[in-house]
């Protein structure tokens, strides 16, 4: 069997490793645009941030790991044109620029997403990058440690991350948010919370700018040295970080008829397969059901990746598997403060119909005596009506990514307020209070949702 995958990274490397295993004697080509196959693209913000020099650290496998398995890597090569009548793809070697056909039984599709560039006067100006790959993360680190300022254009998740990682690099940073706060995933007031912890803290090391569009990079050709943005600031800097979001790139999907989904990802189902019999998609480029409402998210990050590489590779190999979706889990981390989200906010909730309620509950993350104590926030959400748990934010310098994960057992398990209340969560003094934060929230909760007889 002839076994084809277009891109590498996290969901492309990770069919070939799982189709290697599962099918012995088939032949396996990866062809990606990439120069490396199989890294993590998200502790590139650690790499930035100095937490280790060596940025080989973050190659998981290279191609002549997985040439040692009968693997064929094809770094440089892009994927022009696929031809699902006759089972080929055109492929174009980016050293060479030659062109040529490659055949497949079976097609798996990992070619990830981009970085969006907004509308800005001379973006192209030398000093200002996107955060993506590799030789991204190595650039903007060596022009780092040159700089005296540096701008980050975004405050999502990327943004944040390398806002701590700038200034924990001793470099004054100014971040631009277009929304009116960041972090915007969030419900409104835990943003406000994030952003009123991150200014606790500042010391003057750092500015957020939200409400603020950034229009004009001034430069010349050493590069950008001054920002503006539409409300008239300018402000002086020595290189700029475009973080406002990715797109998934589906351009040679769409052009081969395969499908497109609400989200503009690939559609895929359960087992990663397209509407084109034996293409399979998986990792950025497609999108995911959202496990709680049943409905369409697009939520790219390694973790799904890997496991959706792993499903459209057990099944191009012939076996079952099933990748039922997502819940919406992430966390990040800024300056000492977690910020952790699972399922459902209450905007997204009332958007698809629910009626959210929510409860709100500030406390230390374990007991007081502990010399290693912080205070988190946790919010809880349910559905007045059901007293179905929709979702869960956290924020914190304590642990609030470890209350998020407890909660997505719940959220996978379709528990109730109620339900959830009973839990025998654990408890030691240098980890919890005697009733964890998470049942504090829960028993707020039960106070407002529809009481319903047992």
């Amino acid at each position: 069997m002839k076994i084809l995958i277009l891109g590498g990274v996290a969901a492309g490397a990770k069919a070939a490793a799982k189709a290697r295993r599962l099918l012995p004697e088939a032949i396996i080509n990866l062809y990606t645009e990439d120069t490396h196959v199989s890294y993590s693209a998200c502790g590139l913000p650690y790499f930035i941030e100095g937490n280790f020099e060596d940025y080989r650290l973050l190659l998981v496998r290279s191609p002549q790991e997985f040439e040692a398995k009968n693997i064929h890597i094809h770094l440089k090569h892009r994927a022009v044109k696929i031809i699902p009548e006759s089972k080929q793809v055109l492929i174009q070697d980016l050293e060479s620029q030659k062109a040529f056909l490659a055949e497949y039984d079976k097609l798996i599709i990992a070619i990830g997403a981009r970085p969006i560039l907004p509308k800005i006067k001379n973006i192209n100006l030398p000093n200002v990058f996107t955060l993506r790959k590799i030789e991204d993360g190595i650039a903007i680190k060596e022009k780092l440690l040159k700089s005296k300022h540096a701008t980050i254009v975004g405050g999502g998740y990327i943004g944040m991350e390398l806002l701590e990682a700038f200034v924990k690099q001793n470099v004054k940073t100014t971040l631009c948010e277009y929304s009116p706060h960041v972090m915007s995933f969030f419900d409104d007031d835990m943003t406000i919370l994030i952003e009123k912890q991150l200014d606790s803290i500042n010391n003057n090391r750092f500015e957020i700018l939200t409400s603020e569009l950034v229009t004009e990079f001034s430069g010349d050709a050493n590069g950008v040295n001054g920002v503006t943005t539409g409300s008239g600031k300018n402000f002086e800097t020595d290189m700029v970080v475009i973080c406002t979001g990715v797109t998934p790139n589906v351009e040679i999907a769409k052009e081969a008829g395969i499908e497109i989904g609400v989200t503009g990802a690939i559609k895929v189902n359960e087992k990663m397969e397209t509407n084109i019999k034996d293409i399979y998609a998986c990792g950025d480029c497609v999108e995911e059901n959202l496990v709680i409402s049943n409905s369409k998210i697009w939520m790219p990050l390694g973790s799904n990746a890997n496991k959706e590489g792993r499903t459209a590779a057990i099944n191009a190999c012939g076996g079952e598997d099933n990748f039922d979706g997502v819940l919406g889990s992430a966390v990040t981390r800024c300056l000492n403060l977690t910020m952790s989200m699972t399922g459902l906010s209450e905007k997204k909730a009332t958007m698809l119909g629910y009626t959210p309620v929510s409860a709100i509950v500030t406390k230390n993350d374990k007991v007081g005596y502990m010399p290693d104590v912080n205070n988190i926030t946790l919010k809880l959400i349910a559905d007045y009506e059901s007293g179905l748990i929709l979702g869960a934010q956290a924020v914190g310098a304590g642990d609030a990514d470890k209350r998020i994960n407890a909660l997505t057992a719940a959220l996978l398990s379709k528990m109730t307020v109620k339900q959830f209340y009973k839990n025998d969560l654990t408890y030691a003094p240098p980890f919890s209070p005697t009733i964890d934060p998470l049942l504090n929230a829960a028993q707020i909760l039960l106070g407002k949702i529809k009481q319903k007889e047992d």
